[in-house]
């Protein structure tokens, strides 16, 4: 594990910070670096040290941490994707309000170029071949098959687009993260992780299930109910759902594990997603390493069984995720946290950026049914594309 110090500069924006409100931290007293899983659980056991002596901490983990914090994929974890996590330890939070107002001054005039895949319908089409092999086969339910695209920040600076991106579309669980390692992070995700009381309180809500909006608020509505109804898009939400049910019963009291929301649907500015909510109450304090060790990456993200699909996700996908997939987040001295699933989020690196899209693949998904779906959720940036 590195330890940095700290230039002045690192900043992590978080929506969902203490109370819900936007939260700032600034001011790092250092910058912690995971360059390899065999470093995450030194970077983890120093967080929480870091917390005992009353400092927050905050930024990200990669979703290739994940190899590393499940034992029988440690040999599976690849070289690419950057560092495996970041965080700065912080004072104390303060509002966020003066860098949301400077990120919306600096929106003015972002622009990007044409949005590509990275791979080829072609690529992948033979993979999801592969991965309806395996579900037919009865190695998974489900898995979650991705794919990053590529795109150049023609106009503007990372911080004025996350104000574009920002005005386009309200999400709860947004944020920003440069903290002068590896790329700059912009974040517009929906879909919570997990969030934590300093008393154990443990809540996940895993979003799985998907329709595009419609300008037409009568179309609009009609696609949402068909979502509401759809026996694919509950059968998806529901693997993932039972995944977390078990994932948080490793660390919570026996008895404790509740599902008090079953497929629930959100509307956001380009399309509706189908959200459940699982609870639980933690036997040991919230720590970074108890919870992070236990529940990462996120099922939703994964599929189910969540080892057996991390394999198949390792073979068929030829780029690593890297941020993306991952979960970018918080935790306080007391424990409490919440950290979000890292979908939806760009990674800037000089003027290059990518952003990655996919969806949840079962029995009754086709290939160009899950590509739609997959270009829908890449409908956010669209509208920065430069048409000059």
């Amino acid at each position: 594990m590195e330890k940095r110090a700290p230039s002045g500069l690192e900043q992590v924006l978080v929506e969902d910070g203490p109370a819900g409100l936007p939260a700032l931290f600034d001011a790092a007293a250092e910058v912690l670096i995971a360059r390899t899983g065999a470093e995450m659980p030194g970077l983890l056991a120093a967080l929480d040290r870091a917390r005992a002596d009353g400092f927050w901490v905050a930024g990200y983990i990669s979703y290739e941490a994940g190899y590393a914090l499940e034992p029988k994929l440690a040999a599976l974890e690849p070289s690419g994707g950057g560092p495996r996590a970041v965080f700065g330890v912080f004072p104390a939070p303060k509002p966020a309000g003066p860098l949301v107002d400077r990120a919306a001054s600096e929106a003015a005039g972002v622009a990007l170029a044409l949005v590509e895949p990275m791979v080829s319908r072609a690529e992948y089409d033979a993979a999801m071949a592969r991965v309806m092999g395996y579900i037919g086969a009865g190695d998974c339910y489900q898995i979650n098959l991705t794919f990053p695209m590529r795109t150049t920040l023609l106009q503007g600076s990372a911080l004025g687009l996350y104000g574009a991106l920002r005005a386009r579309q309200a999400v709860g669980r947004g944020a920003f993260v440069d903290l002068g390692v590896g790329p700059v992070l912009v974040s517009r995700s929906p879909e919570l992780f997990i969030a934590v009381t300093s008393e154990g309180r443990i809540e996940a809500r895993p979003m799985k299930g998907t329709a595009p909006r419609d300008a037409d608020p009568v179309v609009d509505a009609e696609l949402a109910e068909e979502l509401r109804a759809s026996e694919k898009g509950q059968a998806e939400n529901l693997m993932i759902v039972d995944l977390l049910r078990n994932d948080i019963s490793r660390v919570a009291k026996v008895g404790s594990v509740k599902v008090p929301k079953l497929f629930a649907v959100e509307t956001y500015a380009t399309v509706h997603q189908m959200v459940s909510t699982v609870v639980g109450d933690l036997v040991q304090p919230p720590s970074m390493a108890g919870v992070m060790e236990a529940l990462f990456p996120c099922g939703s993200i994964t599929g189910a069984p969540k080892i057996r699909a991390m394999e198949i996700i390792h073979e068929v996908e030829p780029f690593a995720r890297g941020a993306y997939c991952g979960a970018i987040g918080w935790m306080a001295p007391d424990g409490a946290a919440r950290f979000n699933v890292a979908i939806r989020t760009l990674s800037v690196t000089g003027r290059d950026i990518v952003l990655n899209v996919g969806g949840g693949v079962v029995q009754d998904s086709t290939a160009s049914g899950e590509w739609e779906e997959a270009l829908w959720k890449a409908r956010y940036v669209q509208g920065l594309v430069s048409r000059g």
